[in-house]
């Protein structure tokens, strides 16, 4: 949301380091459910939880959201170059 309202406000560098902070919160995040999984796959009892399944559903959601994100500043970039 930080970048989406960096960039309503014609900050694209603001909008650009959220964006980049976010890619590095979620790839730490991925990185352990893929730790997860591959120790799973491995053999490794993995005890799955209902706050795992809730877990892996606001990962899956934050992703989703960050995509989006990215369109919308790339939209605002767009329109801010088209006004000038």
């Amino acid at each position: 949301m930080a970048a989406i309202t960096a960039a309503k406000s014609n900050d694209f560098e603001t909008a650009k380091a959220k964006l980049a902070e976010a890619d590095k919160y979620l790839k730490e995040a991925h990185d352990q459910e893929t730790a997860l999984l591959t120790a799973e796959a491995s053999g490794e009892e993995v005890d799955i939880s209902l706050l795992m399944i809730h877990g892996q559903d606001h990962l899956m959601t934050a992703i989703t959201f960050r995509d989006l994100a990215q369109e919308i500043v790339d939209l605002y970039q767009r329109l801010a170059k088209d006004d000038k």
